[in-house]
Order: structure tokens, then C-alpha cells, then sequence
């Protein structure tokens, strides 16, 4: 499946890649394969002697079938050329600007990094992993007690922006760069700021609204490289670069029932939950057309994405009744027509089911959980609660069918139980167990 312009290619990074190197990643962008090791030298370069300071240097090789045709090792010309020369410093440029040297002691960090195989952004790979394999290293100089504190303040990441015919397109694979009218760097930390850029008009000059719009795009590619990154590395690691994030996510309902229950179940993640109004978007109606819960439930959660270009939840849920051919279903919230409250629901679901045994009340609740990322990604997750409909309407928590709808296994109603209770076995806390997963995943 061909990428979108505005993804990042696959990305991944396998840690302790080589057996002696304190520091040893393979990163892989797409079909770029580059490897990186950080090793560990007891002296500093004579400018730095007897400062109590440390440095770090990148040397930049590509192997000579990591292209196309063989390209002949800098060993056997006798000279490195300029463009190994250039990138290598932007290596260690990058490395060093997230690095208080006088934490380091007088010990240099020698930065390799080979390039395996090449399909564009070799540079911007070699940074992205070489981050992560020095951070590898100074973290064993830290846990053995060779430095006192752990001497990196940032996440640092870069990525590859262009125009590729007319459209700005993000990290950029061999074909992509091959035919760019304007090709970008942008090495970047987590805090939001620019370490180095470095932007070409190759056929044409390029105006100020297309650079906003380049420089866009590599901030939210290398937000994307940086949560790979402390992924890779870990919450131990991680944690003393910088604080977890904190993902802002709009929760596509006005329902407060829905909102808070949806808020209690997800607490565990590093999720800040806005409700519309938060985001003023108070008192949106979107109309449900889809003719399933799934159907609507993306629709939702696009929409709102949309509107906000935030990362956007929605719930899509209802009642199905076996002897009513699976009704109310996706109408459960309108069930008794215009102006429909719970009250009415709950009386036209009673009447519709007068003269049925127990056995014949059968029903579930269904439940599906959308997220959408403005990105485009779309991830759903459904929960199921089985059980049956009751004869009169009991207790007073809840919402919606809750105080008819007696779970199986349970002589109690949702309406007589406790909100706790609900949240293990609802088919809501079902779905978002499942959404909980796909999250651990992506987030």
C-alpha cells in the first residue's frame, strides 16, 4: 500500500544490534537500513583537555553495494568526500546539542554510523538512531557509576520534508528525493525546537507559505520519531530525558454519562480527555447515517478530528433486542422519535416487549470505540455485554437502557449497580479494553 504524503515510512529501531559496542542500533526508515554504534573513549580531543568537558564525534560511511551501482569505499580513494564530510557533522551536531558536556566528563563518544542499505534519508535515519544508541551508552556510564547524572536534556529526531510534484511530502524515500522540486532536513528535539535546517529549492524557488508548510510537517513527523524513539529505549531511559507526553484527545460526544465513563476507563494512559466544549465545539450534532455502529462511530470520530486536527475518540453504542430483529440497534438514542429522551425509550422498549417471557428477553449491548488521528489513521475496537431485558425499570444509576437491562450472570440491573462495578463488565469497558491495547500499540 503506497504511503500517504503526510506518513512517515515504517519505522524501526532494534536496540543492542552488535555485541561490543556500548551503544548498537539498527534504524530502519522504509527500505534505508542504517547501522549505528556509540563507543566509549577515555580521552577528549587536545582542545578539551584538562576543561573537565567530554565530546561527541560521528563518522558517516555508506557500504558500496548499499546503492544501486557499488559505490567505491572512501578507504580506497584515499579522501572522504564532501557529502560524508558534511552529514557526519550534522551527526554530531545534532548529538551534541542535547548533551551538557560538562556532565560527560573527558570522554569522548564516537558516533558510527553505516549505511546498510539506501532509499533516501540516510542522514536523517543516522540521527534518529544514533540518538538512541548514545543514550544506550551513557546510560551504562550512568548505571556504573562513571557519571553522576545522565547528561541528555532532549529527544532529538530528524526527518526528510519535500515537494514532490506540487504536494509537501514527508520523509522522503530514493524516488520520492530523486525528483523533489524542494528536499528539507529538519533535525529537531522534543521540546519544539529547530536544531538545524537545511532546505533546498532544487528546480525552482519555493515561497514562504510552502516552507510553514514544510516546517509543519517535520515537526509532526519527528513528534511521530521521538515517541518511536522512547518506545525503543524504554520508561527507565526515557524518563530522565523528559517527562512522558501527554496526548490531548477530543472525545466526540456532549453525552457526560458517555464522557465520564469513557474518562474512568482510560485514566491508566497519558491521555488528557477534552469534551466538545473544551474545544468549542459546544453543542455539535453530527448526524449518524451509517447503518452500523461501526459506520458511525468512525464518522464521529473523523469529523471531530476534522474540525479540530486533534487525535479524536467516539463511541457509537445501543441496545439490540433478539425478538426485535436486533432493534433499537443503532437508533437506540432516537428510539421513540423526535424529542427522544431515556424516559420515552425505556417506555417503548417495554411496550414493544409486553406479553414476552424472561427467556424470550434476550439482548445485548454493543459497543465501538473509534479513534481517528489526523493523520488519517483509523483504529476501532467493539465490546459486546450480553444479558436480558427486565419488566420494570430498576434502579437509579446509569443511563440510557441501564435501568432495564439485567446483565447475564447478575440479578441486578445497570441501574442498580455501581459505576465501578459497570465499568468491569460493560460492553463500553469491553471496547475500550480493546482500544487500551491498540493504544499501548501506536501511543
Amino acid at each position: 500500500m503506497q504511503k500517504k504524503n503526510n506518513a512517515l515510512r515504517d519505522i524501526r529501531i532494534t536496540r543492542n544490534y552488535t555485541k561490543y559496542a556500548e551503544g548498537s542500533v539498527l534504524v530502519e526508515f522504509g527500505e534505508t537500513k542504517v547501522l549505528c554504534n556509540a563507543s566509549i573513549e577515555e580521552k577528549v580531543p587536545p582542545f578539551l583537555r584538562n576543561t573537565g568537558k567530554g565530546w561527541i564525534s560521528a563518522e558517516y560511511s555508506m557500504l558500496p553495494r548499499s546503492t544501486h551501482q557499488r559505490k567505491i569505499r572512501d578507504a580506497a580513494r584515499g579522501k572522504i568526500d564532501g557529502r560524508t564530510h558534511e552529514i557526519q557533522r550534522l551527526i554530531g551536531r545534532a548529538l551534541r546539542s542535547v548533551v551538557d558536556m560538562g556532565k560527560l566528563g573527558e570522554r569522548t563518544i564516537w558516533i558510527d554510523c553505516d549505511v546498510l542499505q539506501a532509499d533516501g534519508g540516510t542522514r536523517t535515519a543516522s540521527i534518529t538512531g544514533a540518538f538512541v544508541a548514545l543514550c544506550d551508552a551513557l546510560y551504562g556510564l550512568y548505571k556504573n557509576k562513571q557519571i553522576k547524572e545522565f547528561p541528555v536534556s532532549s529527544f532529538v529526531s530528524a526527518v526528510s520534508v519535500g515537494i514532490v510534484k506540487e504536494s509537501p511530502v514527508l520523509d522522503l524515500c530514493y524516488e520520492e528525493d530523486s525528483s523533489a522540486q524542494v528536499d528539507m532536513n529538519i533535525v529537531m528535539t522534543d521540546k519544539g525546537e529547530f536544531v538545524e535546517l537545511q532546505g533546498t529549492g532544487e528546480e525552482f524557488p519555493f515561497n514562504k507559505t510552502q516552507l510553514f508548510d514544510l516546517l509543519e510537517l517535520g515537526e509532526m513527523g519527528n513528534k511521530e520519531l521521538m515517541k518511536i524513539q522512547r518506545k525503543a529505549l524504554g520508561e527507565e531511559i526515557s524518563s530522565m530525558i523528559s517527562e512522558k507526553e501527554v496526548i490531548e484527545m477530543v472525545i466526540a460526544s456532549s453525552n457526560s454519562h458517555k464522557i465520564e465513563e469513557i474518562g474512568k476507563i482510560l485514566e491508566s494512559f497519558d491521555i488528557k480527555l477534552l469534551s466538545l466544549k473544551d474545544v468549542g465545539l459546544e453543542g455539535l450534532e453530527i448526524e449518524e447515517t451509517g447503518s452500523t455502529f461501526e459506520e458511525n462511530a468512525i464518522l464521529k470520530a473523523k469529523e471531530v478530528s476534522k474540525l479540530t486536527g486533534m487525535p479524536s475518540i467516539a463511541d457509537d453504542s445501543g441496545l439490540m433486542v433478539d425478538v426485535l430483529g436486533g432493534r433499537p440497534g443503532v437508533y437506540s438514542a432516537r428510539f421513540s422519535g423526535e424529542g427522544a429522551t431515556d424516559e420515552k425509550n425505556n417506555e417503548k422498549l417495554l411496550s414493544l416487549l409486553k406479553g414476552y417471557s424472561k427467556d424470550q428477553r434476550k439482548g445485548k449491548f454493543v459497543s465501538v470505540i473509534a479513534v481517528v488521528f489526523p493523520d488519517g489513521k483509523e483504529y476501532k475496537a467493539k465490546g459486546i455485554c450480553e444479558g436480558t431485558i427486565g419488566f420494570d425499570l430498576m434502579g437509579e444509576s446509569g443511563f440510557g437502557y441501564d435501568p432495564l437491562f439485567i446483565p447475564t450472570g447478575m440479578d441486578k440491573t445497570f441501574g442498580e449497580i455501581s459505576s465501578e462495578e459497570k465499568n468491569k463488565i460493560s460492553h463500553r469497558a469491553k471496547s475500550l479494553e480493546e482500544m487500551k491495547k491498540i493504544l499501548a500499540e501506536i501511543l
